[in-house]
């Protein structure tokens, strides 16, 4: 019996010793909308078993009795229909599906990124007063950069932000597509170039927190991590005294500098930045000599630019904005760089060859815009092959 004691005792550890080196912030946040998403999680999965734990129950009840041996239990070959079960059976997924219903579609607006927040946690509401820091984001090959405009200052791979402030983030991407998370703080959102994405969250508590890429963009994707500190305003205010000391100017040619491809970059402060710079980054104008995004959607709005835009051609090739320099990202898309394949393609067993340059691609009078056929070659923004 004594065995049988220490062996129980061990069977009920066992499950912690799984769990010991796990990270269990999404279930233990410190901020009001990871807070949130955490009790959607709950709430969805304690609706979800009030089917899967009868269902598991019933199944091993009814192998026990109704086995073989058990001649006492009511045998009916003939029964085929009953009223109370299909009630049961349909009516009860049912009111649970209703109920998820609800949930997501309250949720889903609730814990929009883009809505700006209506209270600090589930017991205070936002003070009048309050003014939110907005920080501008941008994911690079393989850090983050971050801006803080109201206060003028920048910050390589180091986040920090006051308790129970809310806070604005602008995020956008350089080049690959990227996912910005802070587990702690609010669920991810996607970072993509020529693009801007929001984010509004809030943090409650003071602490570390860990923040990182949840999108694969390349070999130094693994290292793409940063610190998110969680500091009271005395602490906040210190931080930003101390990145203003120790910090250089981020101008374009710094920015440049920084954004070609790099692994395990270390923090980095810059006690000022350019005011337009993140603009120009959003616009994907930060090279010298690019046509930004919005003033070439302002001439398409006006109707275009006729013949004579053709000159705007170059100006508007963003892929290739390192090739001349011989800096290609190791796990860049061969359209992206122009760089040759890395391996021979795959030689077909159903007897059809493909040559993709200057292939012909002629099937029942069609044909593809840069084959040898007399058609229209494509824009070097699609096929890239200068």
């Amino acid at each position: 019996m004594l065995k049988l004691m220490k062996f129980s005792r061990l069977l009920s550890v066992l499950p912690l010793l799984f769990l010991a080196g796990c990270n269990m912030v999404v279930m233990a946040p410190s901020g009001d909308i990871a807070a949130q998403q955490r009790d959607l999680i709950v709430i969805s999965t304690v609706l979800m078993l009030l089917i899967i734990i009868p269902v598991i129950f019933l199944t091993l009840f009814f192998a026990w009795r109704y086995r073989r041996s058990n001649t006492a239990a009511t045998y009916a070959p003939e029964w085929h229909h009953s009223t109370r079960l299909e009630i049961v059976i349909w009516s009860a997924p049912l009111a649970i599906i209703i109920a998820l219903g609800a949930v997501t579609w309250i949720s889903t607006h609730k814990l929009d990124p883009y809505r700006p927040l209506d209270r600090l946690d589930a017991e205070r509401a936002i003070p009048a007063d309050t003014k939110p820091l907005i920080v501008e984001v941008v994911a690079l090959d393989w850090k983050w950069l971050f801006f803080y405009p109201e206060l003028g200052i920048a910050t390589v791979n180091d986040l920090a932000a006051p308790v129970d402030v809310p806070i604005n983030f602008k995020i956008t991407a350089s080049s690959v597509m990227n996912s910005f998370y802070i587990p702690a703080l609010a669920g991810q959102i996607y970072a993509m170039p020529g693009m801007e994405t929001k984010l509004h969250a809030v943090i409650n508590r003071q602490g570390e927190y860990e923040g990182f890429s949840a999108n694969y963009s390349g070999s130094g994707f693994s290292h793409m991590r940063f610190k998110f500190h969680g500091l009271d305003q005395a602490g906040f205010d210190a931080w930003v005294a101390q990145v203003k000391q120790q910090g250089t100017m981020l101008n374009r040619d710094a920015y440049l500098k920084l954004e070609k491809p790099s692994e395990k970059e270390p923090v980095r402060y810059y006690a000022g930045a350019d005011a337009d710079l993140y603009n120009a980054i959003l616009n994907m104008c930060a090279t010298p000599g690019k046509m930004c995004m919005n003033e070439m959607m302002h001439i398409d709005m006006m109707g275009g630019g006729g013949k004579e835009s053709a000159e705007n051609r170059e100006k508007l090739q963003y892929d290739n904005r390192h090739a001349d320099e011989g800096i290609v990202a190791p796990a860049a898309t061969v359209p992206a760089t122009g760089a040759p394949a890395r391996s021979e393609p795959a030689e077909r067993t159903d007897g059809m060859q493909h040559d993709m340059p200057g292939m012909d691609m002629q099937h029942e009078g069609h044909s593809m815009p840069g084959t040898d056929n007399g058609a229209t070659p494509a824009p070097a923004q699609l096929n890239n092959n200068n």
